[in-house]
């Protein structure tokens, strides 16, 4: 009888904190709702990212709001993609409709993009070079998160050159930013030689957060069985090795990883990215729970410290492209984009 007790007390407190979660998510989401950063119709990379954490928000805990504010926005676009010039940013908001395209099996929410990426151009695959996912003909780590919506659309439409593309995309990417020895990602080549005053190199946090986001996206929805999954699931466990190592007392990450004193300041963005990407690895048995359980729990309990009672979030970092001093009330769209999905696994894994 005492067993059975206790046990009745563990689901109820674990039962309890899921719902907690769920309360604190509604909350994030709602302040953001009520003061957008963007244009009402934006539909660019910092609105794409907030949205994936409000569709992952709806496919963890399964309340209808969430599934709702994605359907709307999708509607009031037409599942167009982005309209920035980058190829790979102009599939942040196409993960959303290939989710919501494999969630309602309906061909019209991915149309717009399939005959986007079958029409030559330079930000397309089948363009003259290829190599269609520049920023300023440069190869970057944020193009990567956009990376999954190549595997999704296989998924929709059975057809595989979709996760051809991916893999070109992301190995190429790597090839050149990856630094074998750190196991961490420069922002581009610009920052390959750089170093801080501290002669340190510069490892951004959210341009590896972006990253590690990207790659928990992809094996979601890479089957079991395509002879390049082991490569993704190997770089998750030697970058989430790498920055575990970096995490701060306080349980964030400083905007640098190479240099935590350059600048020296917790910053929400990139914690956020790394919190949902282990908890992803945890949930899904890719990385060891022992491990890597308290390096989300200490930096899941910053992320609830940084929420303010509005349902504001601070320390992010603001658009860029590099780390950078910032102030505690410094927030974006993509900011809670980030919190959101650390939420959706922190949910599953209390759950």
């Amino acid at each position: 009888m005492k067993k059975m007790m206790m046990a009745g007390m563990i689901v109820g407190t674990v039962m309890a904190q899921a719902e907690d979660t769920i309360a604190l998510m509604q909350r994030v989401n709602n302040y953001q709702i009520a003061h957008p950063k963007m244009k009402t119709d934006d539909r660019n990379w910092e609105r794409g990212t907030w949205y994936t954490g409000v569709m992952a928000a709806y496919k963890a805990t399964g309340e209808q709001v969430f599934l709702d504010q994605c359907l709307k926005w999708g509607e009031q676009h037409q599942w167009a993609v982005g309209t920035e010039k980058q190829g790979a940013n102009r599939l942040f908001c196409v993960e959303t409709w290939a989710e919501l395209s494999l969630l309602k099996k309906d061909p019209a929410m991915i149309a717009p993009v399939l005959k986007h990426l079958n029409t030559p151009s330079f930000n397309s695959p089948v363009g003259p070079t290829g190599v269609w996912y520049l920023e300023g003909l440069r190869r970057y780590a944020d193009s990567l998160y956009g990376a999954c919506t190549l595997v999704m659309l296989s998924n929709a439409t059975g057809d595989q050159k979709y996760t051809g593309y991916m893999h070109a995309f992301f190995w190429d990417v790597l090839n050149e930013l990856y630094d074998r020895n750190d196991h961490l990602f420069y922002r581009d080549n610009r920052f390959i030689e750089q170093r801080t005053k501290n002669n340190k190199k510069i490892f951004w946090s959210r341009g590896n957060g972006w990253v590690m986001g990207g790659i928990v996206r992809i094996l979601e929805y890479l089957p079991q069985d395509d002879p390049q999954r082991e490569r993704y699931v190997e770089l998750l466990r030697q970058m989430s090795a790498a920055i575990a190592k970096h995490q701060r007392a306080d349980g964030f990450w400083s905007p640098n990883l190479g240099d935590a004193d350059e600048p020296n300041s917790p910053e929400t963005s990139g914690t956020a990215f790394f919190c949902y990407a282990m908890a992803w690895g945890i949930n899904h048995g890719v990385l060891d729970r022992k491990t890597y359980l308290p390096v989300v729990d200490k930096a899941w309990a910053a992320l609830v410290k940084s929420v303010t009672p509005e349902g504001r979030i601070l320390w992010g970092q603001l658009v860029g492209d590099r780390p950078v001093a910032l102030d505690k009330d410094d927030t974006h769209e993509y900011v809670t984009g980030t919190f959101l999905l650390a939420a959706s696994e922190i949910y599953t894994l209390r759950k």
